[in-house]
């Protein structure tokens, strides 16, 4: 199924308010296990990064601007520049933030990741849920690696091949659907494959995990894939979806905040963050 059109119409009526748009921003942080993840990587990673100066960061992909809003909201030194290729996701986020005090720290603009028009340099880039979307990826590292200060990081977020997006669930349910979110080129990535074509892009790969084990997989399934199933179906669900988060809610944040504290030995997320080497030391 394609569920981008569903996330869409949802984000279209909660744009007409910023305190609905913070509402979104809020649903997101909550029930996508990706950005527990995430802000936990970003937080670990701007505490190693310089104080006395400002740090640029690199929102590739930035579809909602959930991950610039916890950015500036959260470190004062950040400076975010937000690209996407969709101009009315950027529309909308760019709306959003106008109404925030944060508007000055941030800049928007329409780019396509295989052909990065900005130059940096970044201290950090950040891309979360793209990769599976573009099929000539090793292009798209080679661009973050150019655009990244020596010492800088880049994080990528993104389905594993270990059945992420539900690729598994969905061949054994429906004989011919090759995944649940239909919007993919790839069921996901290969560990030690990502790593290389990092690596062949010039960036050390620092860390490697696993997200989305058991807890994070049933979680998945319990506060996005059946609502999100049904909204598919038809949108007069909607008052039973929110009915249904009554009791799903608390155990799918019960499910989620195990899995961000469980040692993954596979899972169907792939979190993996490198660095740009540091610039050599002139020769004495």
């Amino acid at each position: 199924m394609h569920y981008d059109p569903i996330k869409d119409r949802l984000a279209a009526a909660c744009e007409r308010h910023p305190l609905l748009w913070r509402g979104f921003y809020a649903a997101l942080d909550l029930l996508f296990l990706r950005a527990w993840y995430v802000r936990r990587e970003v937080r670990c990673l701007m505490s190693a990064l310089p104080k006395d100066r400002p740090v640029h960061v690199l929102d590739a992909g930035t579809g909602f601007g959930q991950y610039v809003h916890f950015l500036l909201r959260n470190f004062p030194q950040a400076r975010v520049h937000a690209v996407d290729v969709k101009s009315d996701y950027l529309a909308r986020a760019k709306r959003f933030m106008r109404q925030t005090p944060y508007a000055s720290r941030v800049a928007f603009a329409q780019d396509d990741l295989t052909q990065l028009e900005t130059e940096g340099p970044f201290d950090l880039v950040l891309s979360v849920d793209v990769m599976e979307h573009i099929a000539d990826d090793e292009t798209v590292f080679d661009h973050f690696a150019r655009v990244l200060r020596p010492g800088g990081y880049v994080v990528v977020n993104t389905p594993s091949d270990r059945g992420g997006s539900g690729v598994q669930a969905e061949k054994a349910d429906t004989a011919g659907e090759a995944s649940f979110i239909g919007e993919h080129v790839r069921d996901g990535y290969n560990r030690q494959d990502l790593e290389e074509k990092l690596q062949r892009a010039g960036l050390a790969p620092a860390q490697s995990r696993y997200t989305y084990g058991p807890y994070g997989a049933a979680a998945w399934k319990l506060l996005v894939q059946q609502p999100m199933k049904a909204l598919n179906r038809s949108w007069a669900f909607l008052p039973l979806v929110l009915l249904y988060y009554l009791p799903a809610l608390p155990v799918g944040l019960f499910l989620n905040a195990l899995d961000v504290r469980a040692e993954n030995d596979e899972g169907t997320g792939l979190l993996v963050t490198a660095r740009k080497p540091p610039a050599a030391m002139p020769a004495a």
